[in-house]
């Protein structure tokens, strides 16, 4: 399968935000083991925990909230308020 890709993090954010975009919701809460998890490798020692966490933030857009973060802001934990819909 290979080592999970910055651009394969990306397309899943992506794909998430617009399905519960679709569902009307007014706000999405993705936590950064579960995103990891839905693009694979995770948990296991190929991971690339800091790459999803990287593009997490990447994709934040004023307003949107970190709700919970690990000490060094890099970790499963993270977990990413995104308002909607996305502009």
């Amino acid at each position: 399968m290979g080592m999970p890709t910055a651009a394969e993090f990306r397309d899943v954010l992506a794909v998430t935000l617009r399905g519960a975009g679709i569902q009307g919701l007014p706000y999405i809460d993705v936590i950064a083991g579960w995103l990891h998890e839905q693009v694979g490798e995770y948990p296991g020692p190929e991971h690339r925990m800091p790459v999803c966490c990287a593009v997490m933030r990447s994709e934040m857009r004023p307003g949107d909230l970190i709700l919970d973060q690990p000490q060094k802001g890099v970790g499963a934990s993270l977990t990413i308020r995104y308002f909607l819909p996305r502009a």
